[in-house]
């Protein structure tokens, strides 16, 4: 962690009250941020329904960690095999529960960084809760108090998420940086590569930093700036974020303090570009004054973390107790931000997904239903996409949500050919949710009389060769013909296109305002190829040609 203690917090301490001061590591919770209080009782309600991280299963990740160091020089610092060890092993945690992970590389001092993002399915996509944590070390340790404490709390809090099946009304995100020893290097890349529209999407960020320092205090990032110094209140949303973190240590009698958004942790580069951020702390290497220590217990005039930055950073450095409590609150925060899907909801699938049948034929595929949320509801079943000459048919056409469907899609006998993604919908009394079927129909057209047929899908504007990129070549001279069966109300044009040794000639088209094309051309020996433009509309089309 790159942060200090600042100034503030201990003119905060000093400033407390006498009967602050006599109070115990147990004493009520400051009363600073007064805005937040209002909230408490509807967010201590909901805290019945946060899990309990398991202690044990956060400090079996430290344990990991310490490993990894050990194998590897002893560090898990920026560029060297023990961070990559580090990234690895989350990454498989998460992976096997069902998170969405990606690893972000970067470049650094000449080295190679990486950053873990790993987003749970579900939620509001244009609603982003993140919670993050650094995973590197500095060189001269295994850094588990900085910041394996951090990330392996985040870490079972993201896996409890996955056990209980929990599906919150925003997505939810985890993060775990590299590089931040260095300068916030692997977060700002983050932020830096975000869209602006990506960057909107974010409600707020949470950072936890050294949550398991053996001398602890207990400091929240200071959203709303309620002490009256420092940087000032962090972005919109940011006293809403400590709120939620003030209300669960006051649930449980412990007293927090405020700490300056000081941008010397990973909330930096967010804070930066506007997005709301908060979290916790439980310092550093700056020493605990009196009335901290009668505040929080512990040791006055001790570092929070003598072994900051220190080879003596190992599993012997942490403090249970801290680590413990702000595991819980990281879960309480992102189970009371992230809400509860409480609408009734259910997931449709097509198995297989995909299938093909000739001209007067049918094709059958399963329709299965599942309730995701909520109770089950009655759902009426459809089919959408489906080109000229094909029909579906579901039995039964409804069937209540956790139900099953056989879909049947019939082709006339002049069912043109092409490849077609069919849309399968169940609508319910709450929800609507859909499925793809990819159809293939090989079925008959004006052009199928032809000796080459060709088959493609086009959107309006945009052009294909023959459709799959060849050419061909006629070896005498003669009639090339040519037929584009185009979808009805479309405008779909044919070229026909010679190679003169250095390019691609045009010499023939087919071109009127209509769906379907006919091209006729006479030349001599040579390679050919045809080009199909979707001029207005678009749609799946069948090539046919003959050549001399």
């Amino acid at each position: 962690m790159l942060r200090r203690l600042t100034a503030s917090v201990a003119v905060l301490a000093l400033s407390l009250s006498g009967a602050a001061l006599a109070g115990s590591a147990t004493a009520a919770p400051s009363t600073g941020t007064t805005a937040h209080a209002k909230g408490a009782a509807t967010q201590a309600a909901s805290a019945a329904a946060t899990p309990d991280i398991s202690l044990a299963n956060v400090k079996g990740h430290l344990n990991q960690l310490q490993q990894i160091a050990n194998a590897n020089g002893g560090n898990r610092a920026h560029g060297q095999p023990g961070f990559k060890a580090s990234i690895d092993y989350v990454k498989q945690k998460l992976d096997a529960v069902g998170f969405q992970t990606e690893i972000q590389s970067f470049s650094y001092s000449g080295r190679t960084g990486y950053n873990l993002i790993a987003d749970w399915p579900g939620g509001q996509a244009d609603q982003v809760l993140m919670a993050g944590a650094h995973l590197d070390s500095v060189s001269r340790g295994a850094g588990i108090n900085d910041n394996g404490s951090g990330s392996a709390a985040i870490l079972e809090v993201a896996l409890e998420v996955a056990r209980s099946g929990h599906q919150p009304d925003k997505h939810l995100r985890f993060a775990w940086w590299g590089a931040e020893e260095l300068g916030l290097i692997g977060s700002t890349h983050y932020v830096d590569e975000l869209s602006s529209a990506e960057r909107a999407r974010i409600d707020g960020y949470y950072n936890f930093d050294m949550v398991g320092s053996p001398n602890a205090g207990y400091f929240l990032y200071d959203g709303d700036n309620s002490d009256g110094t420092g940087s000032g209140p962090g972005p919109e949303g940011s006293a809403q974020m400590e709120g939620v973190l003030e209300d669960y240590f006051g649930s449980i009698n412990v007293a927090t303090r405020g700490t300056d958004f000081d941008g010397r942790s990973d909330y930096g580069p967010f804070i930066r570009v506007g997005i709301a951020a908060g979290g916790t702390f439980t310092g550093a290497e700056g020493r605990k004054t009196s009335a901290e220590a009668q505040l929080w217990g512990g040791t006055a005039g001790q570092a929070y973390d003598q072994c900051y930055h220190a080879s003596c950073d190992t599993t012997s450095n942490i403090n249970d107790t801290a680590l413990n409590r702000n595991a819980d609150a990281i879960a309480y925060a992102m189970w009371t931000l992230g809400g509860s899907e409480s609408a009734n909801d259910f997931a449709v699938s097509v198995d297989p997904q995909s299938g093909s049948l000739d001209a007067g034929e049918s094709v059958t595929a399963s329709v299965t239903t599942r309730t995701t949320n909520g109770e089950a509801q009655a759902l009426q079943l459809s089919a959408a996409g489906l080109p000229d000459g094909v029909t579906a048919g579901f039995e039964p056409d409804s069937v209540t949500s956790g139900g099953s469907s056989e879909l049947t899609l019939t082709a006339a006998d002049d069912a043109p050919s092409g490849e077609y993604p069919v849309t399968v919908t169940g609508k319910g009394s709450a929800a609507t949710n859909s499925a793809t079927y990819t159809l293939t129909v090989n079925g008959t057209s004006s052009c199928s009389s032809l000796q080459n047929q060709r088959t493609g899908s086009l959107n309006s504007g945009g052009a294909a060769i023959q459709p799959d990129g060849s050419y061909y070549y006629s070896g005498t001279s003669g009639t090339h013909r040519a037929c584009l069966d185009a979808p009805d109300g479309t405008d779909f044009d044919l070229y026909l296109q010679k190679w003169n040794g250095s390019g691609w000639s045009e010499v023939g088209q087919g071109t009127t305002p209509e769906a379907d094309e006919e091209l006729s051309y006479s030349g001599s020996a040579g390679y050919y190829r045809y080009r199909v433009h979707a001029y207005s509309g678009g749609g799946s089309y069948t090539l046919g040609y003959d050549s001399p």
